[in-house]
């Protein structure tokens, strides 16, 4: 019988909680080798705190996170952080640091404590400026900065760590529609390279055309997971964010497109057209 390696991350019947508030019961995920799972849902379903758990952000009340088949509360700090980068919601940068200097704190967990700064984490730098478009910033101030200028640094501070495994919350956040494709092809092509990658997105649709495994939350529930065109489906879509639409073949990926119907569709019917008025051509 063929042995398939475990999984490199996997949540195992979690109870998650905040204080006194029970946000997920009995949660499983398994996040494939060399996969982009996209973890999916309406506002405060628990995908964040999942991400949070998944990374030793937060304990779990109950039930077990496993990094590499083995209970993540038993690795070390540093361990964790040469294993998995992680992309936090929201991110507080020191003051008065600049751009460069931020993104040089992903080299961290691969130093020691007489370690000096090397020609890999020269190298490793550089190449996350280059692949975020953050390269002419770096002499900046990340407190000058706008709000999707300080996103595509805290990114690249990310991929300074040069972890195999990504998690990613809501990478998009404060990004125009261009960047946020740069930066989803960006990940698609880490992703392409062997990395594996999980990240919690709004937009369904970018989802559903990156995403190799989707995972789809409600309630603290998993409601369901699998292959994007497998889970998205009109009845799903409405279960799960209460939303009309109809789903086609994506004209770019092939995989599934939401459109939503709205309030105004179908359209009325239009009236008679009126009669144009004539117009008055100026010096002609």
């Amino acid at each position: 019988m063929t042995q398939h390696p475990p999984a490199p991350l996997s949540a195992r019947g979690l109870t998650l909680a905040y204080d006194r508030r029970t946000v997920a019961t009995d949660l499983s995920v398994d996040v494939g080798p060399g996969s982009f799972t996209v973890v999916v849902g309406p506002n405060a379903c628990g995908k964040s705190t999942l991400l949070r758990a998944l990374s030793r952000l937060l304990a779990p009340a109950a039930g077990q996170v496993l990094l590499d088949g083995r209970d993540i509360a038993r690795y070390r700090t540093k361990e964790v952080a040469r294993r998995v980068g992680l992309l936090p919601q929201t991110s507080q940068a020191p003051d008065g640091i600049t751009v460069a200097d931020l993104v040089g704190r992903g080299r961290f967990p691969h130093q020691g404590l007489l370690s000096q700064w090397s020609a890999d984490d020269e190298r490793a730098v550089r190449a996350a400026l280059a692949a975020t478009g953050t390269t002419d910033l770096s002499g900046r101030l990340v407190d000058e900065l706008s709000g999707g200028q300080r996103q595509r640094v805290w990114v690249a501070m990310v991929l300074a760590q040069q972890t195999d495994l990504l998690l990613l919350d809501e990478p998009t956040t404060f990004l125009d529609v261009a960047h946020q494709v740069d930066l989803m092809d960006l990940f698609a092509a880490l992703h392409a390279a062997g990395r594996t990658v999980v990240a919690v997105l709004h937009d369904l649709n970018q989802a559903a055309r990156y995403a190799t495994h989707l995972v789809a939350m409600r309630g603290g529930e998993v409601v369901a997971q699998g292959a994007p065109g497998d889970v998205v489906t009109a009845d799903l879509v409405r279960d799960v964010f209460g939303l009309d639409c109809v789903v086609v073949e994506d004209p770019v990926s092939g995989g599934p497109l939401v459109v939503p119907r709205g309030r105004a569709w179908p359209a009325p019917a239009p009236g008679p057209v009126p009669p144009r008025e004539p117009v008055t051509v100026v010096g002609g």
